[in-house]
């Protein structure tokens, strides 16, 4: 799902505890922790690290949990532009403007726990949402992703099955330096494993998901170069879903696409048949949920394990529940909520 990324300087990072330091919009004490908010005091911030189809549901989904849970204000702002000094540049003009929470999908992986430590360090409470740190650390209060090698697995298993079991199977994804991507892989390589040699994995596609332009020329240059020899094209990342649906129903090859998220090209595909399935992902649970743990956290909660990973859902469409997927997505985004006050939050009575 993650588009092109590109790694920021330490200039940004820099920028962000200069001016972030500046801030008075939470009292701190001795220790660097933050004096507890009402509900009404708290403005949450839903920063993705660009723009994409995939966040744009987190607009609605924010102002929902400001409706439902009370608090301040919220906003989202996607103009990072994936670039991490930019996105720090970005989350410090928002902590200047008094948002003091912040529910952020990190554009570098690998570095983004120090973006996290420096908002954390100034009183505020952080979300890692979509995307978790690279490696074995998270140092935002908490990580609310998919669990993407369970996705990417689930979508390559939907792809063995549309194909019979058998026969040659492409993998079109994003970044290949993402360490999300990279759990995508083995996702798929797992369920490619066990069919026992069945199945042959014929081209892992990747950096792809930049734009729709990018994954179209992708796909049209696979079916030209070796569209006879495929039979079925798994998709983990959005553009690439868009375009292997469309690229196939236009060569008129017999390739079951599995594809990704619901894009409504995608969602119609399955209706006529033409896209055997897709693996949607939870980004309204994401900022809905993401936003109410944010809010609780400000008002004196802590979490139970700091910095715990939370799967927030993936779910196998196809045509036998295409009418009625979105009541499980919803049902998990309840179930979550739930999650965060039974196990994951610990609050004063």
């Amino acid at each position: 799902m993650r588009p092109f990324v590109r790694l920021g300087s330490t200039v940004g990072v820099l920028a962000l505890v200069i001016a972030a330091a500046a801030c008075t919009k939470k009292e701190e004490t001795p220790e660097g922790g933050a004096t507890a908010l009402t509900a009404a005091q708290v403005k949450v911030a839903l920063v993705p690290g660009g723009a994409h189809p995939y966040f744009q549901p987190w607009k609605d989904a924010g102002g929902k949990a400001k409706t439902d849970f009370a608090f301040g204000d919220v906003t989202f702002n996607e103009t990072a532009g994936w670039d991490q000094t930019k996105q720090n540049d970005v989350l410090t003009s928002l902590a200047a403007q008094g948002y003091n929470a912040f529910g952020i999908f990190g554009v570098a992986p690998e570095s983004i726990n120090s973006t996290f430590e420096n908002l954390k360090k100034q009183g505020f409470h952080v979300g890692s949402l979509a995307s978790c740190p690279a490696g074995d650390k998270n140092l935002a209060d908490f990580c609310l992703s998919t669990d993407v090698q369970e996705a990417a697995y689930k979508a390559a298993k939907a792809a063995v099955d549309a194909m019979g079991g058998q026969g040659n199977l492409v993998h079109l994804t994003g970044n290949k330096v993402d360490s999300n991507t990279q759990r995508r892989i083995a996702g798929v390589q797992k369920a490619v494993d066990e069919t026992g040699g069945k199945v042959k994995l014929l081209d892992t596609i990747t950096d792809i998901d930049k734009d729709l332009q990018t994954a179209q020329k992708a796909v049209a240059d696979l079916l030209a170069a070796k569209g006879s020899q495929v039979n079925a094209i798994v998709t983990t990342a959005y553009n690439p879903a868009v375009a292997a649906a469309g690229g196939v129903k236009q060569a008129k090859l017999p390739i079951k696409v599995i594809a990704i998220d619901d894009d409504p090209t995608i969602i119609a595909g399955i209706k006529a048949g033409e896209v055997a399935a897709t693996v949607l992902q939870n980004p309204v649970g994401q900022a809905y949920v993401g936003s109410y743990a944010l809010v609780k956290l400000s008002e004196g909660c802590t979490m139970a394990t700091p910095g715990v990973i939370i799967d927030s859902g993936s779910f196998v469409v196809t045509t036998a529940n295409v009418a009625t997927y979105d009541n499980d997505r919803a049902a998990k985004t309840t179930s979550l909520k739930s999650d965060f006050d039974s196990k994951y939050l610990t609050c004063a009575k």
